[in-house]
């Protein structure tokens, strides 16, 4: 009972410090950021709302300022039971990706910041 209360406190403390030190978005031409909003419409996030490694990745997502929804795998069970079927574990973060290739289920919040730089960084 005192591990849970102190996880969750320091869950809240991270939540916070990342709130109070939250980047700056990157700037782009309305043209750019439309062809981003576009682009992450075909994206997922799966996560756990004071995970450090959801909010490493979060932060990344701000940085960049690529909207990606938000699936709460603790909370919600459909969206728990859809990344346990699709990607095979509950575990996060993950990045459902659904593009021309199908689906696809990224694993490890720097393999999902390196897609993300990869593929929206340059976008002007």
């Amino acid at each position: 009972m005192l591990v849970k209360a102190l996880r969750v406190g320091l869950g809240q403390i991270i939540v916070l410090g990342d709130a109070l030190t939250r980047p700056r978005p990157q700037k782009r031409s309305p043209q750019g950021q439309a062809a981003v909003n576009a682009d992450a419409a075909e994206l997922s996030l799966y996560q756990f709302q004071a995970c450090p490694f959801c909010v490493k990745t979060r932060r990344a997502m701000h940085r960049l300022n690529v909207p990606v929804a938000l699936k709460d795998a603790k909370h919600d069970p459909d969206a728990r039971a859809a990344l346990q079927a699709g990607g095979g574990k509950v575990k996060v973060p993950c990045l459902r990706i659904e593009d021309a290739e199908g689906t696809r289920w990224m694993y490890e919040s720097n393999d999902i910041i390196a897609y993300l730089e990869k593929r929206f960084a340059h976008v002007a």
